[in-house]
């Protein structure tokens, strides 16, 4: 009888393999005692000659590898399951490069920190492909996720070292779609910074045309939805078309290779950045964002020259009852109470054959800032 033995090794380590010698490993962990061709299901990694390493050997480097069973802990990215094993918590700490001159978080990085719980959510189910959050069923009919409409809402931008958790789950969207909420709450205190939901549609990564879900990729990630949502809706917001007339228009906008993903388009992040270019700067330096809602309507590729319109559209007052109650003593609760609001409709185009092509719709609300007291806003 062959005893096994499970030790723990660090996911990267450099081996000398001959030139055409691929071996199979189990994620963070050495097997004992078993032979080479065993694998487990936990994960699978192939390793591949990078560089001379000694006596001219090619030295490999293990990388980590998608896990293909479901995990319940991720030691690595701060990760667990939880929502009766369908939802994913991740803890992240604010870092330095994720924040603006005032020391709050962007919301260009709120939207990669959503992005990468979404992902880390797919790569702890165990459906994870080698694709862009693509499950294997997915990755057989040459499918990808392509997000078609987004709303954040923030009521608190966290600060440079806050400790945040993001909980992130799915559920059904109609009968071909899935819908994806978060929520960004304090570590600390337990306060909910903000919410976010989204749907998400197939489409054919060959043909560039979307496409019904398949019973097999129904199958694998229906089990993972539940009916819970960060954000209710009664009726769904309407977001009017801008004509040639708008305000403000910033024009001559070229993607770089840098804002290519791993499905080979314009990360949906770079289009916030395109219409957040053209709000005035009085509105930036005096408001901030605390609703953004995104309509997408086709793909931008690496050659697109992109155009941002944007018109202001009402100013209004907002009464939050729950904003005031996270208003500390003394910040005064009239400024709290009552807060005037600025809102912008937007639009990204490219010019397609003499006509205009919209890449996405939006609609931004903004409230005025409060320096002397960030956490109330």
């Amino acid at each position: 009888m062959t005893t096994l033995s499970l030790s723990y090794v660090p996911s990267f380590r450099t081996t000398l393999f001959n030139d055409n010698d691929i071996r199979s490993m189990v994620w963070g962990y050495k097997i004992f005692g078993a032979s080479n061709t065993m694998k487990m299901g936990r994960a699978t990694m192939y390793a591949t000659p990078v560089a001379k390493g000694v006596n001219g050997k090619p030295a490999v480097v293990e990388r980590t590898m998608i896990p293909t069973q479901k995990q319940f802990v991720d030691p690595f990215r701060q990760g667990i399951i939880i929502l009766d094993g369908v939802g994913y918590r991740q803890t992240v700490v604010v870092r330095s490069y994720e924040v603006g001159p005032d020391k709050a978080v962007t919301l260009q990085s709120i939207l990669n920190l959503l992005q990468e719980t979404a992902l880390n959510h797919v790569w702890m189910s165990g459906l994870l492909g080698d694709g862009f959050g693509a499950t294997h069923g997915m990755m057989k009919n040459n499918l990808i996720w392509v997000v078609s409409r987004m709303q954040v809402q923030v009521d608190q931008y966290p600060i440079w070292g806050e400790i945040l958790e993001i909980d992130t789950w799915v559920g059904a969207s109609g009968k071909n779609g899935m819908r994806r909420d978060w929520e960004i709450r304090s570590h600390t205190t337990g306060i909910v910074f903000a919410r976010a939901t989204s749907t998400w549609v197939m489409m054919n990564q060959k043909t560039r045309r979307l496409s019904k879900m398949p019973d097999e990729v129904r199958a694998e990630i229906s089990p993972w939805f539940i009916n819970k949502q960060a954000i209710k809706e009664e009726s769904v917001e309407k977001i009017d078309k801008l004509d040639d007339n708008a305000k403000y228009i910033n024009s001559g906008l070229q993607p770089k290779r840098s804002d290519l993903d791993m499905n080979h388009h314009v990360n949906n992040v770079k289009y916030v950045g395109w219409m957040l270019e053209a709000i005035p700067e009085e509105c930036l330096e005096n408001y901030q964002l605390s609703n953004i809602i995104l309509e997408y309507r086709r793909e931008c590729g690496s050659s697109d020259v992109v155009e941002s319109r944007c018109e202001p559209e009402q100013v209004g007052i907002i009464e939050d009852v729950n904003y005031m109650s996270r208003c500390p003593i003394g910040a005064g609760f009239l400024n709290c109470l009552v807060n005037q609001c600025v809102r912008f409709t937007h639009v990204l185009q490219v010019k397609e054959d003499s006509k205009c092509q919209e890449i996405v719709r939006g609609k931004t609300t903004w409230k005025k800032r409060n320096n002397h007291y960030p956490y109330c806003g």
